[in-house]
């Protein structure tokens, strides 16, 4: 049960991290000069409330499945997914959260490519996350 809770999860992240690096990132650059520091000061709280909770129970869930590995599943690939959940945090906290502290002062079109960019990393990172749940839920399922 953990392990299709924890793919749950994981999946509503991969579609959340898409829709920010796809849709609303890129828009970020056409809100406007003058609005940009209550927008995106709002953006924060917002998205803080929607993805912490989730980014929590994944991060909660994996390091689970890691200690307590589920007799179908290899326990390189858990280590994987849960080495792919830390590095997610770390992009976010050295990375992502920074430049978004900076860019609430003021748009700055340099900093907000380094976001851009920057989140590819999580945005890949999530993507193969997935692809491990589906993976894994595959294996359970034999």
């Amino acid at each position: 049960m953990l392990l299709i809770l924890h793919a749950a999860v994981t999946w509503a992240l991969v579609g959340l991290i898409l829709t920010i690096q796809l849709v609303h990132y890129p828009l970020f650059a056409r809100v406007g000069l003058s609005s940009w520091p209550t927008y995106e000061r709002e953006h924060q709280t917002r998205i803080t409330f929607l993805v912490g909770p989730l980014m929590l129970a994944e991060l909660l869930s994996a390091a689970w499945l890691a200690l307590r590995v589920p007799p179908a599943l290899p326990s390189w690939s858990l280590g994987l997914g849960l080495a792919l959940t830390l590095a997610i945090w770390m992009s976010t906290g050295l990375f992502q959260s920074p430049l978004h502290g900076r860019l609430s002062v003021a748009f700055d079109a340099r900093l907000h490519r380094q976001l851009v960019v920057g989140n590819w990393i999580r945005t890949l990172a999530w993507l193969l996350r997935g692809g491990l749940c589906v993976w894994w839920l595959a294996l359970s399922l034999k």
